[in-house]
């Protein structure tokens, strides 16, 4: 996890991200995932801002495979307000592997410019097993910044699947300015929670 983690690092550079799933109509989108379940790299186009569509790359490091998915990511729903956001999406991946192999879930969020609220529920089939996945994550922004500025949230994670059928809860900062967006997490059962995006 070290080098991975200094690669992210060195990946965050500046300058107007909103951390959301889908970007603006013909934006795309870099992402990197790593925790104890898997690693995965997965880039997406946005033909509009209700959608994307893309490839992700996941080593299983609970199974010990490989798989490539094509992806689809749909704004179910989005309610702005003068002072909040709020967004529902569905998400689905359809394995390079065959039919078998193949997710789908939904996920949302709430946030205002100091707190953010947000949730995932995932079920994930491969081949003959199947297994769930559940978040929930509270955050607050100990200052607010403005436009341009370095973006700072102190966040608290849970999170569960099925296949150890426990939770885990543990601290994570988040980082976002420009077109980048680091965020990272510890807990001595999950290890490191890490995740990266850059816009463009």
């Amino acid at each position: 996890m070290g080098i991975k983690f200094t690669i992210l690092a060195i990946l965050f550079v500046s300058s107007n991200i909103d951390a959301r799933p889908i970007s603006y109509s013909g934006g795309s989108t870099l992402m990197m995932f790593s925790d104890s379940m898997k690693d995965s790299v997965y880039y997406h186009y946005s033909p509009t801002y209700k959608y994307s569509v893309g490839i992700e790359q996941v080593k299983n490091n609970y199974f010990k495979d490989s798989s490539s998915y094509l992806r689809l990511t749909y704004l179910a729903n989005r309610k702005n307000t003068q002072n909040s956001q709020r967004n529902l999406y569905f998400q689905s991946g359809l394995s390079t592997n065959g039919v078998d192999d193949y997710f789908y879930g939904i996920h949302g969020d709430w946030e205002t410019r100091r707190w953010f609220v947000g949730f995932g529920l995932k079920e994930v089939k491969k081949e003959k097993v199947g297994f769930s996945q559940q978040h929930l994550q509270f955050g607050v922004a100990p200052y607010l910044g403005e436009y341009g500025d370095l973006h700072t949230w102190l966040m608290v994670k849970t999170k569960k699947n099925s296949l150890n059928n426990d939770w885990s809860t543990y601290p994570v900062l988040k980082f976002f300015k420009g077109n980048s967006l680091i965020e990272f997490g510890y807990n001595n059962k999950t290890e490191w929670d890490a995740h990266y995006m850059y816009r463009f």
